[in-house]
């Protein structure tokens, strides 16, 4: 199953969510007003967009994600790799390193992660 699709306002809202899951829906509507001045009709407008595409459920007024951060993060720059860059990873990373500078710590990070994936 594909990962649906979270656009930015809905990104920010997943963002306070999964910082705060599983939360009262009534507390939901609190934080997001607090940190993205959002009135309450939004916030549940967006509770109730992301549960018919299957990003989060409200069960008993209580909303939890099913789509991770990093499940929702691997799927927004696999599409974006797919989508811009012909679904090149080499010309993503070439177009990123071009324009911005990677530390020492970057690199060898990235150094880790691919030795990772050749061990399996």
């Amino acid at each position: 199953m594909e990962t649906p699709k979270i656009f930015e306002s809905e990104y920010r809202f997943c963002l306070i969510l999964w910082e705060h899951e599983p939360i009262r829906s009534a507390e939901l509507v609190e934080l997001c007003n607090q940190k993205l001045g959002w009135k309450p009709t939004t916030t549940y407008t967006v509770i109730k967009r992301l549960s018919q595409r299957g990003v989060v459920k409200n069960e008993k007024s209580v909303v939890s994600a099913i789509i991770s951060k990093e499940e929702a993060q691997a799927a927004e720059i696999s599409r974006m790799v797919e989508n811009t860059f012909e679904g090149s990873l080499p010309a993503f990373i070439a177009a990123f390193t071009k324009h911005q500078r990677l530390s020492e710590d970057d690199v060898e990070e990235v150094s880790r992660l691919i030795d990772h994936y050749r061990k399996g």
